[in-house]
């Protein structure tokens, strides 16, 4: 075991690595990496906005986004007939910007 890890890294329990696997899972498809790079982008959006941007069908993006928010990567409020969406958990754009990193590398 390389003992230069930091401390909160070691002893973790099988239900935090489960859950951290989970959004791993998650964040392994493009679509939901560029809800992520277009929520940290903008702030917050309309569905309609990131379907557009997205160029996907409204039941596909609601997929996606849904999946998001069952385990917290995004946070949606509804605004009249509109539900908008914001990031939610915010260490996944340390895994974007991680992965941005190895793209210039």
């Amino acid at each position: 075991m390389n003992e230069n890890l930091p401390s909160r890294t070691k002893n973790l329990s099988v239900e935090e690595l489960g859950r951290m696997a989970q959004i791993l899972k998650l964040l392994a498809h493009p679509q939901r990496l560029k809800i992520i790079d277009l929520l940290e982008t903008s702030g917050e959006a309309p569905v309609h906005d990131l379907m557009a941007r997205l160029k996907l069908p409204q039941a596909a993006t609601s997929t996606h986004l849904t999946l998001m928010r069952r385990v917290g990567l995004v946070e949606s409020e509804r605004r009249g007939k509109e539900v908008w969406y914001r990031l939610g958990d915010r260490r996944s754009l340390a895994i974007l910007n991680c992965m941005r990193a190895k793209k210039g590398a």
